[in-house]
This record gives C-alpha cells, sequence and structure tokens, in this order.
C-alpha cells in the first residue's frame, strides 16, 4: 500500500480494505475471502495492520496473517507448529518450529471448513496459553 500521511488515521480495517482494492487482481479477491473466514471463524478476532504493510488477525495473540505476494496469498499462523492440521492446509514454512503457513494460489479454491476449524484451534490455543500464564502469576 502506498505510504500516505492519511493512512496514519485510517483504522486496520480500512487499511485492510484498502488494500484488498489496492491489489485488485485475483490476490485482493483472495485476501477478501481469507479475511471473511477468519471473522466467521471468531467474530471478536481483532484485525490489526503490521509491519509496514501486512494485515494480522489477533485473538489474545497474533493468530495468523495475510501476505500477498506475486504468485501466492500466504496465511501464516503464528503457532502454526502447535496445531493440528488433518486436513493437510499447510504447505509452507513446514520447517520451523512455531510458524506454519498456507500458501495460495490464483487457481486454489479454499477448504473453508477445514480453514475455520483450523483459526479456531488457533484462537483456542492462544486462549489457553493466556490462561495459563494469568494463572502462574
Amino acid at each position: 500500500m502506498k505510504k500516505t500521511d492519511s493512512s496514519k488515521d485510517l483504522s486496520p480495517a480500512k487499511m485492510i480494505d484498502a488494500r484488498i482494492k489496492e491489489l485488485g487482481d485475483w490476490r485482493g479477491k483472495m485476501l477478501s475471502q481469507i479475511r471473511k473466514i477468519v471473522k466467521a471463524a471468531e467474530p471478536d478476532i481483532v484485525e490489526e495492520w503490521k509491519w509496514r504493510g501486512v494485515p494480522v488477525w489477533e485473538y489474545n495473540g497474533i493468530i495468523c496473517t495475510g501476505e500477498t505476494y506475486k504468485s501466492v496469498v500466504k496465511m501464516t499462523f503464528a503457532k502454526g507448529a502447535s496445531l493440528k492440521d488433518p486436513s493437510g492446509l499447510f504447505n509452507s514454512s513446514l520447517e520451523g518450529n512455531t510458524r506454519r503457513a498456507i500458501n495460495f494460489k490464483e487457481s486454489d479454491k479454499i477448504n473453508e471448513k477445514a480453514l475455520k476449524a483450523l483459526i479456531k484451534e488457533a484462537v483456542t490455543l492462544n486462549s489457553t496459553k493466556k490462561s495459563k500464564a494469568k494463572a502462574t502469576k
């Protein structure tokens, strides 16, 4: 997204809207679809705009990001290595100990049911870790 002085006044949601519109191609449509699935999976999720232009969805910490590249839209789960993925959605960043990602290409169809389940599991993981941290204080 082009950096403008007025972007400082925009909410993260409006900045994500602007990114989707700015892309104007399949990547914008894919990011929009991912966003709708994330929000449907957890209505109380918080949208953020970080690292100079990355949509981030949080619930007691980062759940996932929506990065756009030339040939993929990458959905990175901050604690993806700790999540069960019975549908095999993760197809990127598989070697790390923490993160996991899903690269969506132009022709890909999103398995909405499996993605919602993954998001809900990530929300539960963040909520559980937050509760444990409070209990030990």
